[in-house]
């Protein structure tokens, strides 16, 4: 399991370094902002179409420390979402027309309050999302999560960034693809990922290099197949997500050598077809201290929404909110190259020659 950026002292584990890096002229290529591409395809100013998804990340504890993620989570992070912060979220569910909530993280479970979340949302109604690293589901003291989540209708969504056991591990630490498949299946024996059950299991797959990711459509029937051949698992969807240049994965490109390279990658692949599309219009992201972002990505590399707009939970506006204009950066071109990406997987499907 390898060390996140702040337990090393890296360089990168600083937001702000982070962004110097991608808004930086490319010695290899002159790479242009993603504002300017906007423009030159006549899509700028980039806004918010309306709020349909409330994301949450309660921190940055986790169980595992995987290569590529883009929170540099850890069991050593102390970084948590209070009460009070999550009653504030709670109190904008109240307020404000939002059909879902999706918890993330770190290992969104491994805040104190998550199951009070989960309990406050789906009272309401609210459409609730667990963003599920699974193995947390066989650590001591989250044993009777997947009953619990079941009990309360939330919606599983799980990475699981390979079908093979030697990539898997790669990417997230050497015996992490065993636990997931004892995870998966105590989730299929409640019904999550089981047709007509109404449980919903969807997977993420995460490229493990510098490249972008297949087509969705083909992965997961190849996922499918070979899941239940090998291991009868069954699940709902496959979600297909590209490797934003963030955190982690910026560390590892830059160390290999192949920061410029994939940086030209997104910029080649930009689809103008999937702008329309992109999370940061239909979300709102708050952290865990209740500063809000129009992404998850935009979160870690610290760029706040733009000026005059709420910057807290506390001061939530949804008239104000559902429209604003996205704050975007270079990374912006991981979501939008190819097929495009967001949390729900490819945002557009491939032409058919």
């Amino acid at each position: 399991m390898s060390l996140t950026l702040l337990r090393k002292n890296a360089e990168l584990a600083n937001a702000a370094a982070q962004r110097r890096i991608l808004e930086a002229e490319s010695p290899a290529n002159s790479l242009p902002l993603f504002d300017q591409r906007l423009a030159e395809e006549r899509l700028s100013p980039l806004r918010a179409s309306g709020i349909e998804v409330l994301q949450i990340n309660v921190g940055k504890v986790c169980n595992q420390t995987c290569s590529h993620c883009h929170v540099d989570a850890g069991p050593e992070r102390r970084e948590s979402m209070s009460r009070d912060v999550a009653q504030q979220v709670i109190d904008v569910l109240h307020r404000a027309d939002i059909p879902t909530l999706d918890i993330t993280g770190g290992a969104p479970e491994m805040n104190l309050d998550f199951r009070w979340l989960v309990e406050q949302a789906a009272g309401l109604g609210r459409r609730v999302i667990d963003r599920c690293n699974l193995t947390i589901l066989t650590a001591n003291g989250f044993k009777d999560l997947p009953e619990f989540l079941a009990e309360h209708g939330v919606e599983v969504v799980a990475s699981l960034p390979c079908y093979l056991e030697e990539n898997c591990d790669l990417q997230r630490g050497d015996g992490v693809f065993r636990r997931s498949i004892e995870d998966l299946k105590r989730l299929n024996s409640l019904g999550y990922g089981v047709p007509g059950s109404g449980r919903l299991l969807s997977l993420v797959y995460n490229p493990i290099g510098p490249s972008l990711p297949p087509r969705q459509e083909e992965l997961e029937a190849t996922y499918r197949r070979e899941l239940k051949a090998r291991y009868d698992v069954e699940f709902s969807e496959l979600h297909t997500i590209t490797n934003l240049p963030i955190s982690r994965f910026l560390d590892d490109l830059r160390q290999t050598g192949q920061f410029d390279e994939y940086m030209q990658t997104l910029v080649a692949q930009f689809n103008p077809m999937t702008v329309d599309g992109v999370m940061c219009r239909s979300m709102l992201s708050v952290d865990w201290q209740g500063k809000l972002f129009d992404c998850d990505f935009n979160q870690m590399l610290n760029i706040e929404l733009a000026e005059g707009m709420p910057q807290s939970i506390g001061e939530f506006d949804a008239s104000m909110l559902s429209g604003r204009p996205i704050m975007t950066g270079r990374h912006c071109f991981g979501c939008t190259a190819g097929c495009g990406s967001s949390c729900q997987g490819a945002v557009v499907m491939p032409m058919v020659n």
